[in-house]
């Protein structure tokens, strides 16, 4: 039987980009979720992260050649009441999808993390072996999920490969992100006011430039490491973000007061060499192209929303 590369998170911005592209490649493809369909009615297979027995009933009936881990609560801004339910779904399922790669001896399991591991970074170029200090139970749950990456390899020999993703933007977005507002109220005509941000850095990354480091570490030889930092790299302030929307929409009006964001943590520029060294990781979108990709898909789904059943 022909094995498949299975993919958590499926109905998610990250998993559902990451399955459309293997399965462009001519690659066979298991994608999970707690839903039966994606928003554009691909099928995936209805499974719940924290069912161990159920994960093992679908890699017994589509053997699993590798994992790519995306599935998770997706974000400081989601449960953020429900700190239980971060730990169970990020850590407990991330655990349980490592033992899925090691009974089922996958060849690698990719795994998506985020730079919310570090916390407030040191100044930068920050590069993956500073100490983590997160400052939400969601950044705490992607630095635990790296230690039980780093201890599979060690005591199992899982080979096991965490991606830190800086924040995604882009085509298939709806939750909480600053491009998407700006958009948005640009297409509406509406004015995007923000009390802090102006001289505040996000360093941001097309969903696609994400998929495509995600399946570079799927698909690399060995490597020296296990953790590698991912961003669009860019360094640039909501100000100047805001700045980028204005040329590609020139009726937004935006404008941003200074201070930082109050619910995110001060990121220094992330040092990205050794993802471009060790499996040749390069951004394919620029912030402008990138923004106006994602313009294009909210004004066609709005589009779509207005017209008649």
């Amino acid at each position: 039987m022909e094995k498949c590369i299975l993919v958590t998170g499926g109905a998610g911005l990250v998993g559902n980009a990451v399955r459309r592209r293997l399965e462009a490649q001519g690659r066979k493809v298991v994608a999970i979720d707690l839903v039966e369909r994606t928003r554009e009615g691909l099928p995936l297979v209805a499974c719940d992260l924290t069912d161990i027995h159920r994960l093992h009933a679908i890699a017994a009936e589509h053997p699993v050649e590798a994992i790519v881990h995306c599935g998770a609560h997706s974000g400081p801004m989601v449960a953020r009441d429900n700190p239980y339910s971060m730990v169970q779904v990020n850590v407990v399922g991330t655990a349980n999808m490592l033992e899925l790669a090691r009974i089922h001896k996958a060849r690698r399991l990719v795994f998506c993390s985020s730079t919310s591991a570090y916390g407030d970074t040191p100044e930068g170029p920050v590069p993956e072996d500073v100490p983590l200090r997160p400052t939400s139970v969601y950044g705490g749950s992607k630095a635990a999920s790296e230690a039980l990456l780093w201890t599979y390899w060690r005591q199992f020999g899982v080979d096991a490969l965490a991606i830190r993703l800086s924040w995604v933007y882009g085509p298939g977005r709806t939750t909480d992100c600053v491009i998407r507002t700006m958009i948005e109220d640009a297409l509406a005509g509406r004015p995007t006011r923000m009390p802090f941000g102006a001289d505040f850095h996000r360093q941001f990354i097309h969903v696609e430039d994400a998929v495509g480091a995600l399946l570079l570490a799927l698909d690399a030889g060995d490597t020296p490491r296990r953790v590698y930092t991912v961003t669009g790299d860019t360094y640039l302030t909501l100000g100047e973000v805001g700045d980028a929307v204005k040329r590609v929409l020139p009726q937004a009006d935006i404008a941003l007061a200074p201070g930082p964001d109050p619910v995110d943590e001060v990121h220094r520029r992330f040092d990205i060499s050794a993802a471009k060294r060790d499996f040749s990781y390069a951004p394919a979108y620029d912030l402008e192209t990138g923004i106006r990709s994602y313009a294009e898909w909210i004004a066609a789904r709005n589009a779509l929303d207005r017209s008649p059943s």
